[in-house]
């Protein structure tokens, strides 16, 4: 208490477990949500040609059998090269990401950035969102949720390979590692001249991307073809590092909630604790990576700092 004094008045010293419980579940989240951002913007760093990801996870420990009550789905904003979550709101289920993309976009500033979705945000109200009221640009997974426009991709795709007319851009690298070999190539199209009746609605359709990874493990092979459009000019180069970088929300967000910050584990369900605790969370970790020293881990810091009030002051409570 004498340590924690240093920064809080606590005139009635340091609240109950009850009393942290009651404020959780009480807190307007969307209040809260708009707080998050704010913050984020005190630490962001210049967004021009940057990756955000969006995407979403399960807090699997949320739900209440009893109640019949569903786990909470949260849909978090990244800024893959700074690790900082800029923005988060809760989804009552996944199917539901549709209708909640277009309102986290409201409250972010990501001017000259490019946004990567998975093909759940791959919506003309998003693309118009991102590029006339936020000026950043997109790239987006396409799957047979827009079966025209995916059919006419990928025969495009097949027809270029044929014909020597369509002019391409194609960039390749390998990655070895974990015991595999994997190859991706990423073949770039102007999209106007070849696919003109069916961009009409999709804001700023500039290009379309074909990726196709083949992993080796073991001595067995396998292929996966993905589709993506974008707003940027065919660059294959460009689009692919933008693809790659999407699946850092989960190789470094989402895994840390898990390993570091135990998220499925919690069993916090009432009221709205379950959201305002992610949103803490979600401080939490852009904080902690933020200002963690540099080859330390994130789990390293926390404990360093639990052991060491001193460590902890230097790193965690500057301004």
């Amino acid at each position: 208490e004498a340590w924690f004094r240093k920064f809080l008045a606590l005139p009635n010293g340091i609240p109950s477990a009850d009393t942290f419980r009651r404020v959780f579940e009480r807190i307007d989240p969307k209040q809260l949500r708009k707080a998050l951002a704010q913050w984020a913007q005190t630490l962001r760093k210049c967004l021009a040609g940057k990756v955000v990801a969006i995407n979403g996870k399960t807090l699997r420990g949320s739900f209440d059998a009893t109640n019949a009550i569903a786990p909470l789905h949260s849909l978090s904003a990244f800024a893959t090269e700074s690790k900082l979550v800029l923005g988060e709101c809760a989804v009552s289920d996944k199917t539901n990401e549709i209708t909640k993309i277009p309102e986290l976009l409201e409250f972010l500033e990501i001017k000259g950035a490019i946004v990567t979705i998975d093909a759940m945000g791959c919506q003309k109200k998003v693309t118009e969102i991102i590029v006339k009221k936020k000026k950043a640009d997109y790239v987006l997974a396409l799957k047979k949720n827009h079966r025209d426009l995916h059919n006419e991709v990928a025969a495009l795709f097949r027809i270029a390979e044929e014909q020597s007319g369509i002019e391409k851009d194609a960039w390749s690298y390998v990655e070895k590692g974990h015991g595999r070999i994997e190859t991706r190539e990423c073949t770039c199209i102007l999209a106007g001249p070849w696919l003109g009746h069916v961009i009409e609605g999709w804001t700023k359709l500039t290009s379309v991307a074909r990726l196709v990874s083949t992993r080796e493990i073991k001595g067995k092979t396998t292929t996966s073809t993905r589709y993506y459009i974008s707003s940027l000019p065919p660059d294959a180069r460009e689009i692919s590092r933008a693809v790659r970088e999407h699946w850092r929300i989960k190789n470094t967000l989402h895994w840390s909630l898990d390993v570091v910050f135990k998220e499925d584990s919690i069993r916090i369900r009432k009221d709205n604790s379950p959201e305002n605790l992610a949103i803490i969370r979600r401080i939490a970790f852009s904080l902690a990576k933020e200002r963690t020293p540099q080859k330390m881990t994130t789990k390293r810091a926390q404990l360093r700092s639990i052991l060491n009030p001193k460590f902890a002051e230097e790193h965690f409570f500057k301004n």
